[in-house]
């Protein structure tokens, strides 16, 4: 067994715990952004574990414009640290600066990928269970809506059958595809 036999799994370990976190603390972040129902059984849950870090955090770093830039912060900081260990672990050294600008283009596709996989979570439990109250499908909504709403505006109802999300879906692919190698090559070509 090489050395690479502990290293794989650790390297997954730590990625998923540090992007759990990330997620969360971006959840919060967004949901704050898109006003939605805080006192929703899940939003609150987001809140309870993410105020031990962002209450501090806060007292440093102010909001700005009505957004949670500690929220931010928290996160490209969380990121940062992530690219760290993982090259450390990987046996690439430790790059600091690698970390801290490798990280904007993760962040960017992570935030996309949150809408995203909203916007295919809202409209598969809109299929199964259409009608009925449900504390997540009341949170997608409201946390949807920014992204859906100017889509509906082109692509109306067509026969009881909403389109916007495959459209919503459809550009933000386009949206990851086009944003996130162009900001990669500016990492690498500010590293080189």
């Amino acid at each position: 067994m090489g050395g690479g036999y502990l290293t794989n799994p650790l390297v997954f370990l730590v990625q998923v715990l540090f992007e759990a976190y990330i997620l969360v603390v971006l959840l919060r972040f967004f949901l704050q952004l898109t006003r939605s129902d805080f006192y929703n059984p899940l939003s609150q849950f987001i809140v309870k574990v993410t105020s031990p870090v962002l209450v501090p955090l806060r007292r440093v770093i102010p909001g700005m414009a009505g957004m949670d830039t500690a929220a931010l912060v928290l996160a490209w900081a969380l990121k940062a640290l992530e690219l760290l260990i993982v090259t450390a672990l990987s046996g690439a050294g430790l790059h600091p600066l690698f970390a801290i600008l490798g990280a904007i283009p993760g962040l960017v596709e992570l935030c996309i990928n949150i809408f995203l996989y909203a916007i295919i979570i809202q409209a598969i439990l809109s299929w199964v269970n259409p009608g009925t109250y449900n504390p997540a499908a009341s949170l997608l909504y409201s946390f949807t809506a920014p992204v859906l709403r100017p889509v509906q505006r082109f692509i109306p109802p067509v026969g009881g059958l909403d389109l916007s999300p495959m459209a919503a879906i459809l550009g933000l692919i386009l949206l990851k595809m086009l944003l996130i190698p162009p900001l990669q090559q500016l990492v690498v070509a500010l590293l080189s």
